[in-house]
């Protein structure tokens, strides 16, 4: 074989750049249009990420198809427009023939070039022409945002091979390689896919494309087309992004990597005496969702899992993490040059982010995980890595699972024996660092699975069909511990929890009010703290609830906004005093200029509707730090206390 050296790229404009193309059922026909007019494609059958995509692929024409699939087009027009506009590039959308009433939505959407159907190729190509003039016109460099193009070119005649530059320093060739070198590159698992694109374009496909890991790239789509004319093959590779979580798409019902690609993974950069440390995570209780919801319920709680799990991973190891579902309701998080002290925060972020319940439908479903973690050791392989986190998960189960049917038989009882108890959280000003008031927690003490917190607390009442009572329980406890609080806490204000099971009890406001006043606890200084938001279907109702406890002298705060159920349709229809950011926006401050983005526009906003804000989830004195400048009222978090018995809360406030 005759190989040729490398060529160096040169500047891409109007047609000679990447066209990307999405469409959702027809992509590889309309590929085959565009590689016969001469565009190197990008195509995908996909919506998600292709905002993404089309800025990696450094095109200056988009095209979305939304022939047949007019909801999923509109979505991926409003997705992409921001990139396309921001890069001066065309935004092409096709459209059925019977859809053509709905142009103006895809324009308001940011398209900026249409086409209806049926159409002719002819047309198809001619529509491109326009959109990549209209491009140069108003461009800048879209390139630019792709870096230097990854891409090859075999000319079978003269048997040569060109690879641009940047391809060539990525897979280290000094000389001019063969296109059997360069092939080698694919990976084993992936050769037959490779294989497969190769026989379709020998049996006259024109372009066609294939998916697998390049080392120094990640994950890459190869999209191949065939000039019938010349017989050459141009392969254009395409950067799925950087190895993680949300990048690589490969489990088909969580979007991650699956178990033979995470030990793909792990293989590689063992094999290349990389220090890899794993975190474990087999989700509890999930027999129970599938078998007490069916199976749409289990896989919308795996779905829902692995996003909790890829932002916890990310916000300690950031996007050098990498999520795959290994089968069932096991994940794998994976990371390179993660110490054992990362990796146990890593683990502590996951299992915080998944004893949140989950909502499945009208009702909450409580599932938590347990979680192993593990580091790699001299000549290691995966298997034994994996071993290794399994041993110890397996060796943590019989001390980290309670199992809820048994909690719900015992919880009557324990409310009976008192076993049901209370903590308080302080809440402190910014201002002034006094501590202002606390908020109630509910804790079990059971006798044999010793302290239960409040989420599995309320999860076991709702399998035992007590929430109202026992929540009831936790406010009058609440309540009539605080009116005999002694004279050092009489100034603090007491924040109780009401529940979405709450607010649809009938006269729960004259309920409620009545226990607080046979407390003897002033209401002017009770504030009601809103909880479980996603569930409260009649926002009139449960404005008309929050009204009366308002002009009866309390006051109310929305608790987690920012994430979970909490949603801006609470802020316009609830009478609300205080508003609570949740700890994961509290803890994202310290994170990219996004994130304080994020926090400050949450707090500019409830501060410009005449609400205080708390808050959560404070440990730090840099988040405390810069939520005080980004104009935070009030907070509570482990910075100042965790939550405390009384006597402890005593003690603290009132040291002497």
């Amino acid at each position: 074989m005759t190989d040729a050296a490398t060529v160096p790229a040169t500047p891409m404009t109007g047609r000679d750049r990447p066209l990307f193309l999405l469409s959702f059922r027809q992509r590889d026909e309309l590929a085959g249009q565009a590689a016969r007019a001469g565009w190197r494609v990008v195509a995908a059958r996909r919506g998600e990420g292709a905002d993404r995509r089309f800025l990696a692929s450094g095109a200056a024409v988009a095209v979305v198809d939304a022939r047949g699939s007019v909801a999923e087009g509109l979505a991926a027009v409003r997705a992409m427009a921001p990139v396309t506009s921001a890069n001066g590039a065309a935004l092409l959308a096709l459209v059925s023939r019977d859809d053509t009433a709905r142009l103006g939505e895809f324009y308001d959407a940011g398209a900026t070039h249409f086409l209806a159907s049926p159409m002719r190729e002819v047309e198809f190509i001619q529509a491109l022409r326009f959109a990549a003039r209209h491009a140069q016109r108003t461009g800048t460099d879209a390139t630019r945002a792709g870096g230097e193009p990854l891409g090859w070119r075999y000319d079978p005649a003269l048997r040569s091979l060109q690879v641009t530059p940047a391809l060539a320093s990525m897979l280290g060739f000094t000389g001019t390689p063969s296109l059997r070198t360069m092939l080698r590159h694919v990976e084993a698992a992936d050769r037959g896919a490779m294989r497969g694109a190769l026989q379709r374009l020998r049996d006259g496909i024109q372009a066609t494309a294939f998916a697998h890991d390049l080392p120094g790239a990640g994950r890459v789509v190869e999209h191949l087309q065939r000039d019938a004319r010349t017989g050459r093959i141009h392969a254009l590779i395409e950067r799925l992004g950087e190895v993680d979580a949300s990048a690589v798409v490969r489990d088909v019902l969580t979007g991650v990597r699956d178990d033979s690609g995470m030990r793909r993974w792990l293989t590689r950069r063992l094999d290349e005496g990389q220090p890899v440390g794993v975190v474990l995570v087999t989700l509890g209780r999930f027999d129970m969702v599938n078998t007490a919801y069916g199976r749409d319920a289990g896989d919308s709680v795996l779905r829902a899992a692995s996003t909790r799990i890829a932002d916890a991973a990310r916000a300690t190891l950031g996007r050098r993490a990498v999520l795959a579902r290994m089968g069932g309701a096991e994940f794998l998080v994976a990371a390179e040059d993660a110490d054992t002290e990362t990796l146990a925060a890593a683990a502590k972020g996951i299992e915080e982010a998944l004893t949140r319940p989950f909502v499945i439908g009208d009702v909450i479903a409580p599932v938590g995980a347990r979680i192993a973690t593990a580091t790699a050791r001299p000549g290691d392989a995966a298997a034994a890595l994996l071993r290794r986190a399994s041993e110890t998960l397996a060796g943590d189960e019989d001390d980290r699972t309670i199992p809820l049917e048994a909690l719900a038989v015992d919880l009557r009882h324990a409310m009976e024996a008192g076993e049901i108890e209370l903590r308080l959280q302080p809440q402190v000003a910014v201002a002034t660092g006094a501590i202002v008031g606390v908020e109630a927690l509910a804790r079990w003490r059971h006798p044999q699975h010793g302290e239960v917190g409040a989420e599995t607390l309320f999860a076991a009442a709702a399998r035992a069909e007590l929430e109202v009572a026992l929540s009831e329980h936790v406010q009058r406890l609440a309540l009539n511990q605080a009116a005999r609080w002694p004279a050092s806490l009489r100034q603090l204000r007491l924040s109780v929890n009401v529940t979405a099971a709450d607010v649809a009890r009938s006269g729960f406001a004259d309920l409620f009010l009545d226990w607080v006043d046979s407390s003897g606890f002033p209401r002017s200084r009770l504030t009601v703290e809103i909880t479980e938001g996603g569930l409260i279907d009649d926002l009139g109702e449960a404005s008309r609830l929050l009204s009366e406890l308002r002009a009866a002298g309390c006051r109310v705060a929305i608790d987690d906004f920012g994430t979970g159920y909490s949603s801006l349709a609470y802020l316009k229809a609830l009478p609300l005093d205080y508003l609570k950011v949740d700890r994961k926006l509290t803890q994202d401050i310290t994170g990219s200029a996004r994130d304080r983005i994020v926090v400050r526009g949450v707090i500019d906003m409830a501060r410009s509707l005449g609400l205080t804000v708390i808050a959560e989830g404070v440990e730090t004195p840099e988040q405390l730090d810069l939520l005080a400048k980004e104009g935070c009222q009030t907070y509570q978090g482990y910075l100042c206390a965790e939550p405390l018995t009384l006597p402890d809360l005593i003690a603290l406030v009132d040291p002497v």
